[in-house]
């Protein structure tokens, strides 16, 4: 057998194993990685999420830089949500804080172990996660209002995008963040069955996935509702009643709610 045969035949053994991995071993990689976020500290989250904040408007800016050259066509979406990829896919990669990761990652060991000491951990980490996203999303936003560090002609497209997720109701940007939570939680589940390219691969279709749909999500809608209240077209009050909180709302629903309670119900008997 020839060198060339014998590396065919490794690769596919370990897909066959990667494809046989059992919920429960997934479970207990995600259980294992829950109990480590919930005892970092506060600087390495905050500032993670920080970070994961300023980074996931790459999303908005590739999309934007997209929409600003492309025609006002009916097939303009499905080209110009590939840039939406982008921020998530720095993110995910770069293993920073993303709150709607969060929405799984913690919630495994808290559904393995209720206990109130878990519950505390978890709400820490939510509350420190979720606002450092903002406060990462909100510096960007002013950045890119006040800093003039895009062209003119393609900060006109970043805004469009921005205008028109901000055209959504409070009950739509609910209603749409379930599937965007859901979809994100589902992904977190995904990747450790995954290796590398692959991960790539399944982090583009399914954010592409939500950009196409037009769902909302929590992090990366907020520097689009941001830049609109750094340039006054949207008052703050509006900005997080009308979309950071119902979007926040949904995305815990679709992410928690729904899949993390699922997917403990279907492994509970094997644990």
């Amino acid at each position: 057998m020839t060198k060339g045969t014998d590396l065919d035949d490794d690769e596919e053994r370990q897909a066959d194993e990667f494809e046989n991995v059992p919920s429960s071993v997934i479970f207990e990689a995600i259980r294992r990685e829950g109990e480590y976020e919930l005892s970092r500290g506060f600087g390495a989250l905050w500032w993670s999420g920080v970070a994961a904040g300023l980074a996931i408007s790459a999303s908005l800016l590739c999309k934007g830089f997209l929409e600003s050259i492309l025609p006002d066509a009916d097939w303009t979406a499905g080209i110009s949500n590939l840039g939406y990829t982008v921020g998530f896919l720095i993110v995910i990669l770069g293993r920073m804080q993303l709150f709607t990761e969060n929405t799984i990652t913690p919630i495994l060991p808290l559904l393995l172990t209720p206990t109130r000491t878990r519950l505390y951990k978890t709400a820490r980490l939510w509350g420190i996660v979720l606002i450092a996203n903002l406060v990462g999303c909100a510096v960007a936003a002013l950045v890119l209002v006040h800093g003039h560090i895009v062209p003119d002609a393609r900060f006109e497209g970043i805004v469009s995008v921005a205008r028109h997720y901000a055209e959504a109701t409070a009950f739509e940007h609910f209603a749409w963040g379930i599937p965007a939570g859901f979809i994100i939680a589902a992904l977190v589940w995904i990747l450790p069955r995954m290796e590398s390219a692959g991960e790539v691969m399944m982090i583009v279709i399914l954010t592409y996935m939500i950009g196409l749909g037009g769902m909302s999500h929590v992090v990366a809608g907020a520097t689009e509702l941001f830049i609109l209240v750094a340039r006054g077209e949207l008052g703050l009050a509006a900005a997080v009643f009308g979309g950071v909180l119902p979007t926040l709302a949904g995305n815990v629903l679709g992410g928690t709610g729904i899949f993390a309670a699922l997917t403990y119900a279907q492994v509970r008997e094997e644990l």
